[in-house]
């Protein structure tokens, strides 16, 4: 169980391979200026789906320091990336009158606290170094957990809800003043540049996965389409020196793919990695360098990536069971492990699932995750919200609902239930739901000084 988180990583370590005008600022042109129209039913369900997964974020939640766990389990530590999705969460418990402005700002302080005073250095048990954070670290001590690395990525996540809190808590009080404040020493204290791999390899000049006090920096840089653009974003945002070279190396390797008529995209196959991003920018109808020849942009090609998930369940070319265009959905996820195989069918436990189409399936075992239905709400509701409609009345007392929602993942072909719920995972539905249906997350954090200078810097300019 220590390990399972790291296999997303391994996954993209191993897969790692329109007209727009020039000149403008990006500001936050793009925000909804609307809620979507929606059934009674709808409505209701969203309501309810939305609550009980904030609960998740309430419930398994230190209150004293801040930290969220990385899943539901008694033994589970805090996930810095969970903690991350978790500050906007807490401010839309807010809008929804779950909790009080009050009680949100007093956790957001009390994190930003705990951030600035554990300690930074090179030790094996501390919290983090160079402003980074490990990706585990102990619920009540926040201390490095499981030997786990320092994570760039998951330090990204938690900077991307610091940086929607430096918005949202915007008023003239003692509390929110000194989360502003707070946000800013942990943002700029951040070492980008420490972070950069050398000027030789397959990764050179990119930003790698990780670093520990044994072993140092992985060899592994982020290249590539995968989660890992906002964090391009925020260093650039951040005056990391070396980003232009980064990014282009970036860039390089993006794997444009056409798996149906239509529906070519930037492939990346498990769905997570068109999601997460998305969690805190607003893409529509802005786009870089490589999306602007592409006469599309990250948003759209989100929507498609959710499109070809939808018809690769349609068609099942593996036949597994319970797949249709009402059931589908692989992502990074828990399953049902090696001791339900049969015959020559293997099934995995933490893995990364996804395709971008049938020439491009990875570890596809008949195992559905809501989330990641759930985390494409905003690009394609239209086939989104009956899906997980379906999943709630057809498996969802089978065992896939309960406390908090949508538990991680089911496979119908084992007749396998997932009793876990998984905070990155639980994030990815509470967050996308909110942005479809009010733009929260999206608006504040598309007014923030950060994230527009790290948008412009990395080339990003707005569509006519």
């Amino acid at each position: 169980m220590k390990k399972i988180i790291h296999l997303k990583y391994v996954f993209i370590l191993l897969t790692v391979f329109s007209t727009y005008s020039c000149g403008k600022n990006i500001d936050n042109e793009n925000a909804s200026s609307s809620k979507p129209k929606l059934t009674d039913n709808e409505s209701i369900f969203l309501d309810t789906l939305q609550y009980r997964t904030f609960k998740y974020f309430w419930n398994e939640l230190n209150f004293e320091n801040g930290l969220v766990k990385d899943r539901s389990t008694d033994y589970s530590p805090a996930s810095i990336a969970a903690t991350g999705f978790a500050i906007p969460i807490w401010a839309i418990g807010v809008e929804h009158n779950w909790i009080t402005r009050k009680q949100a700002s007093d956790v957001t302080l009390n994190l930003l606290n705990f951030l600035i005073n554990s300690e930074q250095s090179e030790s094996e048990t501390a919290s983090g170094f160079k402003g980074f954070y490990y990706h585990f670290l102990d619920m009540k001590t926040g201390k490095r957990m499981w030997n786990c690395e320092l994570s760039t990525i998951d330090t990204a996540w938690l900077l991307a809800g610091l940086r929607f809190a430096s918005q949202y808590f915007n008023q003239e009080n003692e509390t929110e003043i000194k989360i502003r404040e707070l946000i800013e020493q942990v943002t700029i204290r951040v070492d980008w540049t420490w972070a950069t791999l050398p000027d030789t390899g397959f990764y050179k000049n990119t930003v790698s996965l990780g670093w520990d006090p044994k072993n140092g920096f992985s060899d592994y840089g982020w290249t590539g389409y995968n989660e890992s653009l906002f964090l391009y974003v925020i260093a650039a945002g951040s005056d990391y020196e070396n980003v232009s070279t980064a990014y282009n190396q970036w860039l390089s390797k993006y794997k444009w793919e056409n798996p149906y008529e239509g529906l070519e995209h930037v492939a990346f196959p498990p769905l997570f990695g068109h999601q997460y991003s998305h969690f805190f920018i607003d893409f529509r109808g802005i786009a870089d360098d490589y999306m602007q020849k592409k006469r599309i942009d990250y948003f759209e090609n989100s929507k498609r990536a959710t499109l070809v998930q939808q018809k690769y369940a349609i068609e099942n070319p593996l036949n597994w069971i319970g797949y249709d265009s009402l059931t589908w959905g692989l992502t990074a996820c828990d399953g049902p492990g090696s001791d339900n195989n049969f015959d020559d069918k293997k099934f995995n436990h933490y893995a990364a699932r996804g395709t971008s189409g049938p020439n491009n399936v990875h570890d596809d075992d008949g195992t559905i995750a809501p989330t990641a239905a759930g985390g494409s709400i905003a690009f394609a509701p239209e086939i989104v919200i009956p899906t997980l409609i379906n999943l709630k009345e057809k498996y969802g007392n089978e065992g896939l609902w309960g406390k908090y929602g949508f538990t991680d993942a089911f496979n119908p072909t084992v007749n396998w239930y997932d009793k876990d719920y998984l905070g990155i995972d639980q994030a990815a539905i509470i967050i996308m739901i909110e942005n479809y249906r009010t733009g929260l997350v999206w608006n504040y954090t598309m007014k923030d000084s950060v994230i527009k200078k790290g948008l412009k810097k990395l080339g990003f300019v707005n569509k006519n």
